[in-house]
């Protein structure tokens, strides 16, 4: 059984760099995207400062906890069943 399970990881090794190379291959040959370059505009400080001032700071809401009422499961008192007497049968 080892020399079959030797055998079977070989090919599947061969044919796993096969596939790896053809990805490669097809790879290169495809076209490059062409990344186009974000231009970043130049903010003036002054105009920076005057923004982060005029910003208001939000009102903090405390909000009141709710408490989870726990639910109580009713007892279910246990009920004696009779056992219910089977009659002798006749033989």
């Amino acid at each position: 059984m080892n020399k079959k399970k030797k055998n079977a990881n070989k090919k599947h090794r061969k044919n796993k760099e096969r596939m790896k190379l053809l990805k490669l291959a097809s790879l290169s040959k495809a076209k490059k995207k062409v990344v186009k370059k974000v231009v970043e505009k130049k903010v003036d400080k002054a105009t920076e400062e005057t923004k982060t001032t005029t910003k208001k700071t939000a009102a903090k809401k405390t909000t009141a906890k709710k408490t989870t009422a726990k639910k109580t499961t009713a007892k279910k008192t246990a009920t004696k069943k009779t056992a219910a007497k089977k009659t002798a049968a006749k033989k």
